[in-house]
């Protein structure tokens, strides 16, 4: 991970970019995390408890595991490699079937087969450890776990600067940031954190696209989903870039 902790990343951007709710981070454990609560004594939805807890600042962190699943999302468990996806996933996310949720869809997607390619796509979804954990990036302890990703939300002023500074370094104009399809839980966590096979290993992920979080979400939220080894590019090169060479042309407002 180079010199530079997570923690200390974190402070570094949330300054920089003026950012009012903490980044947090994501990791695996095969041991239970003392201060962390079961994802299900917040939200049922990773995406949404992650925003609280972002938000709210509390609690210090949360986990999901396989052998406690109660009172979680099954997509959420499924995308992030603690069980199968459900076979009728292909139906409710597209088109539906009347035999499948009494015919209720989301309609993400033209058709159950290309919903199926779509999941092909990513690969292989493995679990992290026993346990995954989300924290704040301001809680983590000393020395810190192995972190996997970090995730920011901010406004779209905030996230738009967030993805210039991960270009900053890059020469492919197109993919160092991308918005990927999926729900909210896997731009936050299953992509950035490496969990998916095929996710890009260099890429931070912009979104989430998934209208579906559109009603936990205010309208002008947004998060980027940053693995770790970028999130260290960014702290490297922020004293050269824009954001602290030209800030009010970063933020005007302030």
């Amino acid at each position: 991970m180079g010199d530079t902790s997570v923690k200390e990343i974190a402070r570094k951007l949330s300054s920089a970019f003026h950012l009012k709710t903490r980044p947090l981070a994501v990791f695996g454990t095969d041991q239970r995390p003392e201060n962390a609560v079961h994802l299900s004594e917040i939200h049922r939805c990773l995406a949404f408890s992650m925003y609280r807890m972002a938000v709210l600042g509390s609690p210090d962190a949360f986990f999901i595991s396989g052998d406690n699943t109660e009172g979680c999302c099954p997509g959420g468990l499924s995308h992030t490699g603690f069980t199968k996806k459900p076979d009728y996933i292909r139906f409710f996310v597209s088109t539906g079937r009347k035999d499948v949720r009494g015919g209720a869809a989301e309609y993400l997607k033209a058709s159950p087969d290309l919903v199926d390619r779509s999941f092909k796509a990513l690969g292989t979804i493995t679990i992290p450890g026993k346990y995954l954990v989300v924290q704040g990036c301001e809680t983590l302890p000393e020395p810190e776990p192995a972190i996997r990703s970090i995730c920011c939300f901010g406004n779209a002023e905030q996230v738009r600067n967030l993805a210039a500074l991960v270009h900053f370094d890059r020469e492919d104009p197109f993919s160092p940031v991308i918005v990927p399809w999926g729900p909210s839980c896997s731009t936050f966590i299953t992509y950035p954190a490496r969990l998916a096979e095929h996710a890009p290993r260099d890429a931070a992920f912009m979104g989430p696209q998934d209208p579906t979080q559109n009603y936990s979400l205010p309208p002008d939220t947004m998060a980027l989903g940053i693995p770790v080894e970028v999130a260290q590019a960014m702290a490297r090169n922020l004293d050269d870039s824009f954001v602290i060479k030209r800030p009010k042309v970063a933020f005007p407002g302030h």
